[in-house]
């Protein structure tokens, strides 16, 4: 049965998230959307102001994507299968809009842990808007807006018509510091190939290609089967989310050295055994600071690239492709996360090799 492609929109308030939604549902591509729209307390408005008469919007009122976000979203998503399955042509794919306030994390883990979601349907990407004139401030202020950046598949650097070329420069350098991996689409009033939001599979194991050079570069980053356990109870402490939804509790935080990305790069083949044992523990450790990881590992004796990515504490990966002749079998990771030791995680690393 062929998945169903889901889209994550997030961006903090008025990074312009519904005028790239309205763009995608506008836009002559031949393609139909189902798109869920998470708003923040019980009059609905943002389901209101997203245009496209073929495509439904569902909402969900909880406010905060965060505790009962999964339940709901599940339902929700469980819904659209059966609408699809009894259609005559139902819809290509999904978008989830979050509200402004939203940590994606639990959004994104609901593919995860969900059988009859991961079964019918495929989380592609999260794509993470950002207002060009008031990120810096945003950053400084809110955590939410600091783990929509480290989230990202992709950055839509929005309004960038209100910010000069020098100023452009440090944002994109901040949004590298939290994010080494996604990358930054500049725009005006949502202005971007839908090409570079859709269809991505940054979240496709099958697709992660190998990781760029230069994310794996200082200078730019500025100085078998593996199965984690599904923990689930993580969850009820929130990460230490903060429901007052404001920059309360981190206003003493004008920095973002909260959340960081840490490369790592070993030239010696890894014991796989080994490997699956550190990343469990890790995960099992600090799986609710770490909010995104990828890897490409080189296994001793594998003649396959072993390709994995954690969400929190989900951890995933599969061998796949065999390395090319041409290509320099190393392994090479990145977390993505908060209180990251990076000494401590290259120890770790090196203590896998073989």
């Amino acid at each position: 049965m062929t998945q169903i492609p889901v889209t994550v929109l997030t961006g903090y308030l008025g990074a312009g998230k519904t005028t790239l939604l309205n763009r995608i549902l506008s836009e002559d591509h031949g393609q139909r959307y189902a798109v869920i729209v998470n708003e923040f307390g019980e009059i609905g408005i943002d389901g209101d102001l997203v245009v496209g008469a073929d495509e439904e919007v569902f909402e969900m009122n909880n406010g905060c994507v965060c505790c009962t976000v999964r339940g709901d979203l599940i339902r929700v998503l469980h819904g659209l299968m059966k609408r699809k399955a009894s259609a005559t042509r139902g819809f290509d794919a999904i978008i989830i809009e979050t509200t402004g306030l939203a940590d994606p994390g639990p959004v994104a883990q609901t593919f995860f842990v969900d059988e009859e979601v991961k079964g019918k349907a495929r989380l592609d990407s999260v794509t993470t808007v950002v207002d060009a004139k008031h990120v810096l401030l945003s950053l400084s202020e809110s955590r939410e807006a600091r783990e929509q950046i480290a989230f990202a598949d992709q950055i839509v650097l929005n309004k960038t018509d209100l910010a000069s070329e020098d100023e452009l420069r440090i944002i994109e350098a901040r949004l590298r510091r939290l994010n080494p991996l996604a990358k930054i689409h500049r725009a005006v009033r949502s202005q971007v190939e839908l090409s570079a939001v859709l269809g991505r599979g940054g979240f496709d194991l099958e697709r992660i290609v190998a990781l760029e050079p230069q994310f794996l570069n200082p200078a730019h980053g500025e100085a078998g089967h593996v199965h984690g356990d599904d923990c689930d109870h993580h969850d009820h402490d929130h990460h230490g989310h903060d429901h007052g939804h404001g920059a309360g509790g981190h206003a003493d935080r004008l920095h973002d050295d909260d959340i960081k990305g840490v490369s790592l790069r070993l030239e010696r083949p890894v014991d796989g055994v080994r490997m699956t044992r550190w990343l469990n523990e890790l995960l099992a450790a600090q799986g609710p600071d770490i909010l995104r990881a990828k890897g490409i590992v080189n296994v001793a004796g594998e003649p396959r690239r072993l390709v994995f990515q954690a969400v929190h504490m989900m951890l995933e990966g599969d061998l796949q492709r065999p390395w090319g002749e041409d290509e320099t079998r190393e392994s090479r990771m990145v977390f993505i996360g908060r209180n990251l030791d990076e000494a401590k995680l290259r120890a770790g690393f090196e203590a896998c090799a073989a």
